[in-house]
This record gives C-alpha cells, structure tokens and sequence, in this order.
C-alpha cells in the first residue's frame, strides 16, 4: 500500500460518524429530531393500508444471508426498497445473528408509471400512492422499527446527504433503477458510500434486457474499477 493510499484511506475514514450514531443523525437531519414511527399511522392514512402487504423479488435469496455472516454490519444501506420486503428479511437475518445493525432504506416510494395495475391494492389518496405508507406499515407490523430507518428521496439526493452526514455502509444492496444509465449512476454513486471491507451487490443481474441494463452497469462498472463480479442467482456480489 503506497503513502497515497494510506493518506487516502486515513481521510476517508475520518469522515465517517460512529456507527452508533447512525440513527440519530438521520432523525435529526431527516426527520427534525423525531422518530417517523411514532404514532404511524395517521388517522387520514390508516383506512387505506393492508396490515401487512410485503412484496418483492429475490427478497429472500441465499446471497442475503451469506453476505450478512460473512461481513457482520453495523450499517447496511439499500437503494430501491419498495413494500420492504428484502430490508425486512436483512432485519431477520441480523437479529438470528445478534448483530447490532442499522438498516438505512432509500427509495421515493413513487413506484413507477402503471404499477398499480399489478398492485390495485395499494391505496392512494388525491393521486398520492400510498407506498411509503404501506412499507411503514408492513415494518410495524414486523416489529422492525427499531432497526429501519428510511430516506423518501431519490438515491441520487439520498446518496449525495448520506456522504455529507459521514453515515457509509458496511453493506449495500443496489436495487433500484434496472435501465443501464440508472444502474450506471446508482452503483457509481453507491460504491462512495462502502466502508473499507465491505461489500456491495445487488439484484437484477438476469433480466430480460439482457446486457443492456444493469448487468452491462455492473460489468463495466467492475472491468473501470478491477473487480470481480460473483453471481449468486438474480444477485450480483463486488468482489
């Protein structure tokens, strides 16, 4: 390891905030010093909700626990969340391994144009889908409250403050956007945020755009920045 690194690595490092503090800082930034969770759900909202309505793909796929035992994190961040449903396995996983882990869920929870001709269940009140909502929900509803919190931003504005704040991850999973220029700057933006040691992956690598969306992303990605790609099913692993 040359100087150059080393001074690298030792300024990277002094950015980051405790993992302790992990929690706090995003209430305090977030959410003006309050918990989200508290008396969740309003009354306006709560007619509209599914008590529990967890949905997703690969969600519960080997890679997740494998990762997990392999890395022990303090602070996994997830880009692309959706109902909830893989953040709220990761919680299983974490807790059956009596790991103290923060879990940090960015998405806009706008889902996409059409998509509720696939989720016609998903309540929506003067045009606003409900999503957020319904992934709030389906945390409470699994007693996960405590290790969840969420970022209802785009993951380019959530990565941007997540750097200024010092909060990195020890894992991340990128699951957001499956177009190549979207993959592209999610997986960029992501690697930033990765604590030395740790490690990214995501989901997606098969799909039927083939090699024109996120497994170009993760290829090229991999080929600018010497690394290796391991597939483990739909998942791809940085290695």
């Amino acid at each position: 390891m040359t100087a150059t690194i080393i001074l690298q690595r030792n300024v990277v490092l002094q950015q980051f905030i405790n993992s302790n503090l992990v929690r706090k800082t995003i209430l305090e930034k977030v959410f003006n010093g309050t918990s989200p969770w508290e008396n969740f759900p309003p009354s306006h909202v709560s007619p509209f909700l599914t008590r529990k309505r967890v949905s997703g793909w690969g969600s519960r796929g080997a890679v997740f626990e494998n990762l997990i035992r392999k890395v022990n994190p303090k602070t996994i961040i997830e880009f692309g969340t959706f109902l909830g449903a893989s953040a709220l396995h990761m919680v299983q996983l974490t807790q059956q391994l009596n790991l103290d882990t923060q879990i940090i869920c960015i998405d806009d929870f706008r889902g996409w144009p059409g998509f509720r001709n696939q989720f016609k269940d998903i309540g929506m009140i003067n045009g606003d889908v409900l999503l957020l909502h319904q992934f709030m929900q389906n945390v409470i509803n699994t007693n996960a409250s405590d290790s969840i919190t969420f970022l209802p931003f785009s993951t380019g504005s959530g990565l941007e403050n997540l750097c200024e704040w010092g909060v990195y991850g020890n894992l991340i999973e990128v699951d957001a956007g499956h177009d190549f220029h979207s993959a592209w700057s999610d997986i960029n933006l992501a690697y930033k945020l990765l604590k030395p040691g740790g490690v990214m992956f995501g989901h997606d690598y098969y799909l039927a755009a083939d090699n024109k969306g996120v497994r170009r992303a993760v290829n090229l990605f991999a080929k600018v920045n010497n690394l290796n790609v391991q597939v483990d099913g739909q998942h791809w692993v940085l290695v």
